[in-house]
């Protein structure tokens, strides 16, 4: 009962964030390869081939909701403030207060429902059909060569597209979905320059909404402080209890790769190596990232165009 609770409490923290923070991370990558390579002044192509990961779609999503619908007696020693058992006064007052705001609590899951379909593009998580029209809505686009569910608001891409310089980039965008949660992006710069970052592939970021209200990064990194089984400032070796996993979370996992035509430089970026020699010609960057990565990929790439 108590891991139950404990993960209702978090699932409910996670999905209190998203409904917040409509700029929050709703969807995070899992296991994954991603490559950028700008193959000239003015050109370039991408690739995607992992997991996205879908929060409104997932059980988190509804074990978030869930944690409204149940009444758990709370009590604490006057002195210590440390929980304790309720009187039955005690529990039936507090019950008393729970069924008075019924009412409040079913308009704020209505409002947060219409939140994450807002997010979703349109689409209700609660249809049985929502992943099947989100595949729809990914494949008619151009680069969404194969999108598979894999269940529980994981899903199975590759993603592929050759395009032009003239403009910034940003990947993965979606019809109808909010521009706020990119995983790679390109930023032009004047004077030929490119800024490259990938601020999704990180397991903790202080620029994240959910971050900074779980004191976590991402949702990638939820996971893995779930699967971990404690969070090291909280662990069992401090006196705390360890967390219980939340189950269904992605674990972050991939390679992100960046390309250079030859007579390119590479002007910054924060590899752990720097840059290396790539055949035909050019440099090449290339970051692992796991639940270890604590910096968000980046470079500045002088292009000469």
């Amino acid at each position: 009962m108590m891991m139950i609770s404990t993960i209702r409490l978090r699932a409910a923290a996670v999905l209190a964030g998203f409904a917040l923070a409509l700029s929050g991370c709703f969807m995070s990558p899992g296991k994954f390869t991603s490559e950028l390579a700008i193959t000239g002044p003015d050109s370039f192509t991408f690739s995607y081939d992992g997991e996205i990961f879908f929060l409104g779609l997932s059980k988190l999503a509804m074990l978030g909701a869930q944690a409204d619908e149940v009444f758990v007696a709370n009590c604490y020693d006057d002195e210590t403030f440390e929980s304790r058992d309720c009187t039955p006064e005690e529990e039936a007052s507090q019950r008393e207060e729970w069924d008075a705001g019924a009412e409040a609590r079913a308009v704020k899951r209505k409002e947060e429902a219409e939140q994450i379909a807002a997010i979703m593009g349109g689409i209700d998580p609660s249809d049985p059909k929502a992943a099947d029209e989100l595949i729809r809505l990914l494949e008619r686009q151009k680069g969404w060569n194969r999108v598979v569910n894999k269940g529980d608001g994981m899903f199975e891409v590759s993603y592929a597209i050759t395009s032009t310089l003239g403009h910034d980039f940003m990947f993965p965008t979606i019809e109808g979905f909010p521009a706020t949660n990119p995983f790679v992006q390109m930023v032009l710069r004047d004077g030929g320059q490119v800024r490259v970052n990938a601020p999704a592939f990180v397991f903790q970021s202080g620029d994240n909404p959910l971050g900074g209200m779980l004191g976590m990064g991402s949702l990638a990194g939820l996971a893995a402080l779930g699967a971990s089984g404690q969070d090291a400032s909280d662990s069992e070796e401090d006196g705390g209890e360890p967390e219980m996993p939340i189950p269904g979370l992605p674990v972050l996992d991939g390679t992100f790769t960046v390309r250079t035509a030859p007579g390119m430089r590479i002007l910054a970026n924060n590899t752990d190596e720097g840059p290396e020699a790539a055949s035909p010609g050019g440099e090449m960057l290339r970051w692992t990232i796991s639940p270890r990565t604590t910096q968000a990929p980046t470079a500045l790439i002088a292009t000469g165009g």
